[in-house]
């Protein structure tokens, strides 16, 4: 079946209550303390347990909700095993708490534990000079990089230590959980080794951040790696779910509603890169800096003073330029110690 739009079958469940999706899959809905609001993290019936994909951030609120959820049926039976999608605080900020408390595995993949790890290492440290001058050469202005010193660092906060073992999760990878197969489908992007699971007998795929129904997902150059392609991966990335996952599965995302209609969400999502690229092209047919391009990139004005929004507008905008940079499309020159783009 060829869906032709996207649409949303099921209701959402109130945060911190579960809603059956099919019988043994589960739906929780769970609380977020930032602009996003929301989580949505799924249960699988596991042998005499249950299984669990992503976990939810570290908070009070995050630990009171598992702690009633496992208190009552279905979920008072064993936590088998705690698959996580990718390494972002609202996926993984749990796994250390509910692993320990319930003694569970963690299942992720590679990349994902190993980057999550490194990070963590860098609470409590001062920003290091590669990536003060990233934001410099961004365009930044000294007030913001100053409030980027003091918000750097707290990565860590927001994730229970994590497992000092896992298990390893690789794309094109069959997991039996329960009584079905699940095939790990890798992607690029977003983050460094993103897992989906796709059930091809429920027509189930659990898409954590790789693909979301109203949203697009964030794919953002970091200091770390400045010379990296994160969007032409994460592009890429949508070319391999569209061939591995057939369109009438029901989609079950990490943000918004579970829906039907992946191949025209994947379409969507490509129209709207494209579009933006062309709007790049335009504006940048004179010298722009990273900070000059977000009209072109972002329906809303980019508040400098809200250091979260500028850090995630430049990430952002960085892997759209790098992306057409390394098509030698666009020139990057840097004078004074900031970067200027243009038109090759």
């Amino acid at each position: 079946m060829l869906h032709d739009k996207v649409d949303y079958p099921h209701p959402v469940p109130p945060r911190g209550e579960f809603h059956e999706i099919v019988p043994g899959v589960r739906w929780i809905r769970l609380p977020l303390p930032f602009r996003l609001n929301h989580i949505n993290v799924w249960t699988i019936d596991d042998g005499d347990g249950w299984a669990l994909v992503d976990t939810g951030v570290r908070t009070e609120e995050t630990a009171a909700a598992w702690e009633r959820l496992t208190a009552q049926a279905p979920h008072d039976r064993p936590l088998t095993r705690i698959f996580v999608t990718h390494m972002h605080p609202d996926h993984i900020g749990m796994a250390g708490w509910l692993s320990r408390k319930y003694g569970a595995r963690l299942w992720i993949s590679r990349l994902e534990y190993l980057t999550c790890r490194v990070l963590v290492s860098d609470t409590n440290r001062e920003a290091p000079a590669d990536a003060v001058r990233f934001y410099q050469q961004a365009g930044w202005s000294p007030a913001a990089i100053e409030a980027y010193r003091a918000r750097f660092g707290k990565f860590g906060l927001h994730i229970h230590a994590l497992p000092a073992s896992y298990k390893r999760l690789e794309d094109g990878q069959c997991i039996r959980i329960g009584v079905h197969d699940w095939e790990v489908v890798g992607g690029n992007g977003h983050s460094p080794e993103h897992s989906c699971l796709y059930c091809p007998a429920l027509k189930l795929l659990i898409s954590g951040d790789q693909i979301l129904p109203k949203i697009s997902s964030n794919v953002s150059l970091h200091p770390n790696e400045p010379e990296a392609n994160p969007m032409g991966d994460w592009m890429a990335s949508l070319d391999k779910l569209q061939a591995r996952v057939p369109d009438d599965v029901l989609v079950l995302p990490a943000h918004n509603d579970c829906f039907h209609g992946l191949h025209v969400r994947i379409e969507q999502l490509r129209r709207g890169q494209e579009q933006a690229f062309d709007q790049l092209r335009e504006i940048l047919r004179e010298p722009k800096r990273v900070i000059d391009v977000f009209p072109a990139l972002f329906r809303r004005a980019i508040d400098p003073a809200d250091a979260s929004q500028l850090g995630l507008a430049t990430g952002e905008a960085l892997a759209c330029l790098n992306y057409l940079v390394q098509r030698d499309e666009v020139r990057r020159e840097l004078r004074d110690g900031v970067a200027w783009y243009r038109l090759a």
